[in-house]
């Protein structure tokens, strides 16, 4: 998540004159670990360079390269102000009159990159036309930044010499963070703001905090329909219908808002798409727009049917899983809920009529959706990891407010909102139990006070004493709605220990308690891996992976038994999808792999365990539930034997060549050696051994 540092300010109280550094020291004491930092690492001149001629010329190492006359206005440095700058450009995704982001001779780029006036390809390129990489908006670095891609019609506006910095917040540090998955809520300002006020104290100001107007009957209709939930959850539980009229939707977009959204990652397309993209950041809720115009009958939330099929707005054609949620029509599928929209009622320049979509999807669903289509997209990146029911109305609303600001016309007063929401219920939390599970000690007061912090609604459920470590004092705990991890007191611990300070709770090593050690097993395997490596071999582990292929590769008859492996029902890869029977089929990958990086004498050893089929499959059961019994009882029989094997390869010289002599290459004797260690390393005789 990238969270441009004036744009967090709006709603948490930053110390005057905040730096990225210091902020993301703040966010990292609660557990939002910094990626990086960008931004006020780019100084100028970059400015609008509008290209007037370029010509293709091949190299001899068969690249083509564009030489450039670009008009960055009183910035030209060649014989007067007017004169154009001449510039070496090796991109291909731009023509002549594109306005382009050009860097001149003494510019810096990220990274202590000065520019200067060089020779290069024969000519003398004074200046860089730049891309997204170069700039650190983003990762492309295959084609250089044509401006109209990220201002829209405004680029137009942009006269040649402008200043881009500005433009592209590059004056304006932006502080990267990692987001787990159990956080989403942070993929959203608002969330970022809240943490930030919990690691600092500082005052946050809610955007959500909003006067909403009230759902009115009349509107679009929408039904609910899922015939087939998975595990019992509905697909969508809550769908807000917004309706905004008489917009211009070929407006730009404000300067503001595009230069927000590119410093957040995400490229400003048109109006409409940027104003929906921009509340997401806000809020975190993911919005999508329709074009009213194309929409016929109720909107239709439902499961997929077969055959279906659903062209979405990357332009690709995709056959839809009877598990996939849908947005429909009378007629149409619309969107893949959660995920992305449909080409059929996409928004464009004309629309006049825009339904504003916000909504509450199952994150299971979307998350399954966005994997089996292969199609990861913002959205889904929020929905997956779990969405506040409650900003859907607020989102709606913010959206609404914001097109008809910028694109004009008005927000029809008729809106639906179809609340379906299961009510959530609280659970028991013995106060002490942070204190027990983390060794700190946590009075009873400190503990309500973090619950209630990060939004949880707290009830006192007996008159334990205030310090609470008496273990009989209960609270009744009612997480947040933006917070679906906190499902049982467990999680509640975790977020006192979280808030409270990891660095508070005490760094100690637990004393070993007595009258124990390696069990037998453990020492005789450490025993036979030092045999081992004395005599110059090197431990490796091996995926246990394996195919059939490998079993004709070392000549198996039919009837081996070694050919009984146990099938994965999920294998990493379809050329392995057998669990290994003897370390054999596995090992000389390893061997395979160092002699191909120029590793010529090589001698490797594994222990580890190998498996063998019973003949049972084991029953799939159910997830998020515990199985039967009986089902339970049925993967334990299905259960293989995994008994530790030990085996050895080698290539090349045991004794390499030298001034002492022509040295000794491997050989059979050698591997029987080994095998006489072994023995000897387990206690056993060779013939034992055998």
């Amino acid at each position: 998540m990238l969270v441009p540092v004036p744009w967090l300010a709006e709603y948490v109280d930053l110390p005057a004159h905040a730096t990225g550094e210091q902020i993301a020291a703040d966010l990292a004491r609660v557990g939002l670990e910094e990626e990086g930092l960008s931004g006020g690492d780019v100084t100028g001149p970059l400015v609008v360079g509008r290209v007037l001629e370029m010509t293709p010329e091949p190299q001899k190492n068969g690249k083509t390269i564009n030489w450039c006359l670009v008009d960055v206005g009183h910035h030209g440095q060649r014989v007067t102000d007017d004169t154009p700058q001449g510039i070496v450009c090796g991109a291909h995704n731009f023509v002549v009159g594109d306005r382009v982001a050009v860097i001149l001779p003494g510019g810096v780029l990220r990274g202590d990159f000065q520019i200067s006036a060089r020779k290069t390809y024969g000519h003398i390129s004074a200046g860089m036309i730049c891309s997204a990489k170069e700039l650190g908006l983003g990762q492309e670095a295959d084609g250089i930044i044509v401006l109209s891609d990220y201002f829209g019609p405004e680029a137009d506006l942009l006269e040649p010499g402008d200043d881009l910095i500005p433009a592209f917040g590059l004056d304006q540090e932006v502080v990267e963070i990692n987001v787990t998955p159990d956080r989403g809520y942070c993929f959203s300002l608002r969330g970022v703001a809240r943490e930030y006020s919990h690691s600092t104290g500082a005052a946050f100001t809610d955007p959500a905090d909003l006067s909403v107007d009230d759902a009115k009957a009349g509107g679009l209709g929408v039904e609910l329909r899922d015939d087939e939930p998975i595990q019992g959850v509905a697909g969508c539980d809550r769908y807000v219908a917004r309706i905004a009229r008489g917009l211009d939707l070929s407006v730009p977009t404000p300067r503001w808002m595009a230069s927000r959204l590119t410093q957040a990652g995400m490229r400003p397309i048109s109006l409409a798409v940027d104003v929906t993209n921009y509340v997401m950041l806000v809020l975190g809720q993911p919005l999508h727009a329709f074009d009213l115009a194309t929409l016929r009958g109720p909107i239709v939330v439902r499961r997929a049917r077969a055959g279906e099929s659903l062209t979405t707005l990357d332009d690709v054609a995709r056959t839809l899983h009877t598990e996939d949620l849908l947005i429909t029509d009378a007629d149409n599928v619309l969107a893949l809920a959660g995920v992305m929209g449909g080409q059929f009622s996409e928004v464009s320049d004309t629309t006049c009529d825009v339904l504003i979509e916000s909504a509450h999807f199952d994150a299971r669903t979307v998350g399954r959706t966005a994997r089996r289509h292969r199609l990861p997209s913002e959205a889904s990146k929020r929905f997956e990891r779990g969405v506040d029911p409650d900003l859907c109305a607020v989102a709606a609303q913010m959206a609404a407010d914001l097109l008809v600001e910028f694109g004009g016309g008005h927000s029809d007063p008729l809106i639906t909102d179809v609340d379906h929401r299961p009510e959530r219920a609280p659970f028991d939390l013995d106060v002490s139990l942070p204190s027990r599970y983390v060794g700190v000690k946590y009075p009873r007061s400190r503990v309500i006070d973090i619950l209630e912090q990060i939004g949880c609604v707290v009830h006192s459920k007996s008159g334990g004493s205030e310090a609470g470590y008496d273990g009989e004092a209960h609270i009744s705990v009612l997480p947040p709605p933006w917070r679906p991890d906190l499902v049982d007191p467990t999680t509640l611990v975790e977020e006192v220990a979280r808030i409270d300070g990891y660095d508070k709770i005490p760094s100690l090593v637990p004393a070993a308690p007595g009258g124990r050690g390696l069990t037998h097993h453990q020492r005789l395997r450490r025993s036979v891996a030092g045999a081992l490596a004395g005599h110059g071999l090197v431990e490796v582990l091996t995926y246990p992976f394996t195919g059939t292929k490998r079993f004709d590769e070392l000549s198996l008859e039919a009837a081996d038994p070694r050919r009984a492996s146990v099938v994965l029902a999920n294998p990493l890869s379809d050329e392995a999808p057998l669990m290994r029977t003897e370390l054999l089929q596995t090992l000389p990958d390893a061997l395979r792999r160092n002699i191909a990086r120029g590793a010529k004498d090589v001698a490797l050893f594994e222990i580890d365990t190998v498996s063998s089929s019973t003949g049972v499959s084991a029953p799939t059961p159910t997830g998020g539930v515990l199985p039967e019994a009986d089902v339970l009882t049925n993967i334990r029989e299905a259960v293989p034997a995994q008994p530790w094997h030990i085996a050895m390869i080698a290539s090349g010289s045991l004794e390499r060549a030298g001034w002492w002599g022509t040295g000794t290459a491997v050989q059979a004797s050698d591997a029987v050696a080994w095998a006489r260690a072994v023995a000897e390393a387990a206690g056993l005789s060779p013939v034992q051994a055998v």
